[in-house]
């Protein structure tokens, strides 16, 4: 919707509601990370709003009070969006930007643009306009409400504007179909290309978004991959072949997951994540020094089980090291939060410390794997 007062679409406000299902302390984080990413998407935040409300208003998010505040801002400062924490609906968006007068998106919205905006290979733009396809969905009715004015007097449904939903409903059904068909067609491919390397063994970079996934691909694979300080850096998985103790086998890295992830660009994405799916051992990598590092651990753990590769045998790789050294400064710490074990390691990316250690216990691994892998397949081919 294009405002009436020539804001800046680059600039936004962030609103965030503080429940017993999120604390002020939570929503806070919640609203760093919303602000990092309108900051990928390459919008400037202004100013962020909270309130205490037990939950969203159903006409307009917040209370009206609140909505006068965030007005008088967006009216003063020519703020180009509002960009809030959690889903809106249909009518919330319009009731909203009928007092505003600007754009006003969600969350889910705005990781989607992000994504639209980081899609470079066909298989990535495919899914991207198909998991906007679903988003747009259940919202048409909102959008076509301008529509009803044409149905004055008739009282009774099939008026123009409802025909005019219904038509949009049929065409963005057939783009969907269609999207599904071509991505199908990408994913016998790609199940082709996974088999003809069936025999190697495959290890997959998991973890939460901007938790250093490429930059440790690029130490380990002596690649150059886009690895740059923004959510998102990588859509699509990455695939290399690495040689350690005589042994090769491949590694590829994955998009990042996120907190709050719309269901259905799970739903969407998740042919890109058979990788992971594939796997012999997930390297589960995650910002040791971010203050919410387990609750992203916990994120990751949910998404997996959700993709049905909660079983994977995993090794839990800490990284940051250095920054979280930073972090620390003047705090009690034990040194055994730091221990490196079989199962867990701690480095740091950038600084490349302990990344021999790393490839000590990697390798190891990848013997154990690649000989269980081997003695299935020759005693199946024995008994077969």
């Amino acid at each position: 919707m294009k405002s009436d007062n020539f804001n800046n679409s680059e600039t936004a406000i962030l609103v965030g509601l503080i429940n017993s299902s999120q604390s002020d302390t939570k929503v806070r984080d919640y609203l760093d990370e919303l602000e990092f990413l309108a900051f990928t998407r390459g919008i400037t935040t202004q100013k962020r709003i909270t309130q205490h409300l037990p939950y969203p208003d159903p006409k307009f998010f917040v209370g009206k009070g609140k909505l006068q505040e965030i007005k008088e801002f967006v009216i003063q400062q020519k703020t180009g969006q509002v960009i809030f924490d959690d889903d809106l609906s249909p009518s919330q968006v319009r009731n909203i930007e009928r007092e505003l007068k600007c754009k006003i998106i969600d969350r889910s919205q705005l990781i989607i643009e992000i994504f639209a905006q980081r899609a470079k290979t066909a298989r990535a733009t495919l899914q991207v306009q198909l998991a906007n396809y679903q988003y747009l969905m259940p919202r048409l009715t909102g959008m076509w409400t301008h529509l009803s004015k044409q149905k004055g007097g008739i009282g009774v449904r099939g008026g123009p504007g409802e025909t005019e939903i219904e038509t949009d409903r049929r065409v963005i059904r057939n783009k969907i179909s269609l999207l599904k068909e071509k991505l199908s067609k990408i994913d016998k491919q790609s199940i082709t290309q996974r088999k003809s390397r069936k025999s190697l063994v495959r290890v997959s970079l998991v973890g939460y978004t901007n938790v250093g996934k490429s930059t440790l691909m690029n130490l380990l694979a002596k690649t150059n991959i886009l690895a740059e300080d923004k959510l998102f850096a990588t859509l699509d998985p990455t695939v290399r072949k690495v040689v350690i103790n005589n042994i090769p086998f491949l590694i590829s890295d994955t998009v990042g997951f996120i907190r709050k992830l719309p269901h259905h660009l799970i739903e969407s994405f998740k042919s890109t994540l058979d990788e992971i799916r594939d796997s012999d051992l997930l390297l589960h990598v995650v910002d040791f020094s971010h203050p919410s590092a387990e609750e992203q651990m916990t994120v990751v753990k949910q998404t997996l089980i959700e993709m049905g590769c909660g079983e994977k045998n995993v090794l839990t790789v800490y990284n940051k090291l250095d920054k979280w050294r930073e972090r620390i400064v003047g705090e009690e710490k034990l040194t055994s939060e730091i221990q490196n074990t079989s199962e867990s390691i701690y480095i740091s990316a950038t600084q490349k410390e302990n990344i021999d250690t790393l490839k000590i216990i990697l390798g190891k691994k990848i013997e154990e794997i690649y000989h269980a892998n081997y003695n299935r397949l020759y005693f199946n081919g024995v008994s077969g």
